[in-house]
């Protein structure tokens, strides 16, 4: 059956069918999950007793399993306005750089779907995500690109400085490092984003709320990266994120890893958007 095109197929039920005599359609339709209307066009196909009309039909459309104009029409034809309609129903939620044809929309599919329907269109959300993509519209996430309050002159020239500060240390074999503290997480028997397999309707089990538990706390991990060498380091806190505890996960790379890699380091670079790294210098 998977060797076969869609006129064969249906055409080979046919044949099966027959062969079967008396409710040959029904038990073909069981066995192969075929529809009774699939199998009964192949019964009039096999007997139109016009075979050489048949082939004709072939080597005209040039190997086309339908004749022209068959299947399921597109829905913005069976369907005349619905486009528009949606269209109308996105332009004031649209989002996008008016200088490209990329372009998204706060409105969920499912949500568009609905209110179409309402309209007396019958689509679902399936129909109207492709309908969006026709007209260019993708999927995006927010992204973090308004400036806010007015931008400093010297940015660029803050930027430059500590790129070029970052090459003079690692060109002399001196440590750069970036920090970070990362998504402090609950402790526990918590909800988390995501999916596995398993055993059907029987998902883990999981607290109802995301309160922290105050017997437990939180887990906070603070990262340092080492440019030079395109290594991190992740440690992980129990208390708050400080400026004790950077400096402890400074320290605590430096014993774990740093001073291995840079044994003749005399000073060390730290970059990070709250603690300046002459500071952590001092402190360390």
């Amino acid at each position: 059956m998977s060797l076969l095109n869609e006129k064969q197929r249906r055409q080979y039920l046919a044949y099966e069918a027959e062969s079967l005599g008396r409710g040959g359609i029904s038990k073909v339709s069981q066995l192969s999950g075929a529809n009774r209307n699939t199998i009964a066009a192949g019964l009039r196909e096999i007997h139109s007793g016009n075979p050489e009309a048949d082939r004709e039909i072939q080597q005209e459309d040039s190997g086309r399993i339908r004749k022209k104009g068959a299947g399921r029409k597109p829905i913005t034809e069976s369907q005349p306005g619905i486009e528009e309609a949606l269209l109308k129903l996105v332009e004031n939620d649209s989002y996008g750089n008016p200088e490209t044809p990329l372009l998204w929309t706060s409105k969920s599919t499912r949500h568009l779907a609905q209110e179409l329907t309402e309209q007396g269109y019958q689509i679902g959300p399936t129909s109207v995500r492709e309908l969006l993509a026709v007209n260019g519209y993708s999927l995006q996430q927010n992204q973090k690109n308004k400036q806010v309050g007015e931008p400093s002159p010297d940015r660029d020239a803050q930027f430059r400085h500590i790129n070029e500060t970052c090459l003079a240390y690692m060109t002399n074999d001196e440590p750069v490092i970036s920090i970070d503290c990362k998504k402090k997480e609950n402790i526990g028997n918590f909800k988390n984003n995501g999916a596995e397999y398993a055993p059907k309707s029987s998902p883990t089990q999981v607290l109802d709320h995301d309160f922290p538990l105050p017997e437990k706390g939180k887990a906070i991990s603070y990262g340092v990266y080492d440019l030079s060498q395109n290594e991190g380091f992740v440690n992980v806190g129990i208390t708050s994120d400080t400026a004790e505890f950077a400096v402890a996960s400074i320290r605590m790379w430096w014993e774990e890893m740093g001073k291995t890699r840079y044994p003749n380091a005399t000073k060390e670079l730290t970059h990070n958007k709250l603690i300046s790294w002459h500071v952590i210098n001092r402190l360390l």
